[in-house]
């Protein structure tokens, strides 16, 4: 794999992280401003099912300990980082290739 593709990967996957994050960030707001009747409102459940898979999988990485209504905050902290680590990630390839990324 050139760089101009290890780029454009790390490029594609750093967006998905984004939106990742920004639904889970609507999806909290939205539940602060609906309330109780979150559940009923139809841009809930389009956040709902995308932030899904992402809480799923921080549900199975982290300990028992940590309570499930912590969840959304804990996925968007290891989304942030992750996003983080592949921008840094994209910039060691810029450099490793003196590509003016």
């Amino acid at each position: 794999m050139n760089a101009a593709q290890q780029i454009f990967l790390i490029s594609v996957v750093r967006t998905l992280v984004e939106v990742a994050g920004w639904a889970l960030l609507g999806q909290g707001l939205l539940a602060l401003l609906v309330g109780s009747r979150r559940h009923e409102n139809l841009f809930y459940q389009i956040f709902e099912i995308i932030t899904r898979p992402v809480l799923r999988l921080t549900r199975l990485i982290t300990p028992r300990v940590i309570l499930d209504a912590h969840i959304p905050f804990v996925a968007f902290f290891l989304l942030f980082w992750l996003w983080l680590g592949l921008a840094w990630l994209r910039h060691q390839i810029c450099l490793s290739h003196q590509l003016a990324c």
